[in-house]
């Protein structure tokens, strides 16, 4: 939807649109000295982001740095590029985007799927020696540089939050202080739904699509971002053996994993981080995810799983504010 020029009264503008191969919905609330917000400047913003870190784009950065060109890289990369490094280092390389190679060969990217793959152990390991974020670096005059040209760098898994927290910069640079921002079900909420005067609500789904209620339940958000990762939606079955085989890859063993819990949320001060953090605690897994969460305070989660008999459990951080 379009904006309409701003009014003097704090009436909320609605945005919808597509972005990064899923929709977009804003809600904002301007104040009588902010500057409008019109479509175009948050398709501007997305479209930036697309060009530079689209894997399904043939001609953006990304792609064409995963081709083999050595290419100068803009702002988003570098951004991306960092916080990426740093959930690579806090995880012990569980969060990985050069697991790109893998992703396409299981098929799930934007490339064809390697016939076999499931069966042979050779193949695998074959893709997963290119597997390494300490196998990319951006040199001092800004490019990228990769240790082997077979590297696939795929930041699917964090590109949606930054792109959350790039639309929220902007919004904030038109003086609005009271906005949530939502793009494929990640979310960033600034100041409070002053219409309602409270804070921003979000709903987390319940993995469990043969139960009639949707969601699981909802967290408050106080200036802050929730990402969710799961693996109950993106997955096929191998016709022959039935095996089901998940989205999510862990590097270090190059294939799907096959754990309990089914979703991750996770509860930060930008979008950016708790996107890259709720991909790594599927790998993680449940256990490890609550020691690392123990260690990591500025983290909140709400973690889905299913126990021994196949019941749906929640666990949550105490910092967590929920309606049940």
């Amino acid at each position: 939807m379009s904006a309409c020029q701003q009014s003097k009264t704090a009436n909320p503008h609605h945005f919808e649109g597509e972005a990064l191969g899923t929709t977009y919905h804003i809600k904002i609330i301007p104040s009588t000295t902010s500057k409008a917000v019109y479509k175009k400047d948050i398709d501007s913003v997305i479209e930036a982001i697309n060009a530079s870190l689209s894997t399904y784009r043939p001609n953006s950065l990304i792609s064409r740095i995963n081709k083999g060109e050595t290419l100068h890289v803009d702002q988003q990369f570098k951004d991306v590029y960092n916080a990426a490094k740093e959930i690579y280092r806090e995880t012990g390389g569980l969060y990985d985007p050069t697991i790109g190679i893998l992703v396409n060969a299981w098929g799930f990217g934007p490339k064809k799927k390697l016939q076999g793959i499931e069966t042979d152990s050779s193949l695998v390991d074959s893709l997963k020696r290119y597997v390494g974020y300490d196998f990319l670096n951006i040199d001092e005059d800004g490019f990228l540089q990769k240790r082997f040209p077979q590297v696939y760098i795929d930041y699917n898994s964090i590109a949606k939050g930054y792109a959350i927290d790039r639309v929220g910069k902007m919004i904030e640079h038109k003086g609005i202080n009271n906005y949530i921002v939502e793009i494929g079900g990640e979310v960033l909420a600034k100041g409070k739904n002053t219409l309602q005067n409270r804070n921003w609500m979000v709903a987390i789904d319940n993995p469990d699509r043969h139960e009639k209620q949707k969601f699981i339940s909802k967290i408050i958000l106080n200036n802050q971002a929730i990402a969710t990762s799961g693996n109950y939606r993106k997955f096929y079955i191998d016709p022959d053996t039935g095996k089901k085989y998940v989205h999510t890859i862990n590097p270090k063993t190059g294939y799907p994993i096959q754990r309990h819990l089914l979703s991750a949320s996770v509860v930060a001060d930008n979008c950016t981080m708790a996107d890259g953090y709720a991909t790594a605690m599927m790998v993680m897994g449940l256990e490890a995810s609550k020691k690392f969460l123990n260690l990591h305070p500025e983290l909140q989660a709400f973690l889905v799983y299913s126990d021994a008999k196949g019941t749906l459990k929640t666990y949550q951080t105490k910092g967590l504010k929920l309606i049940h």
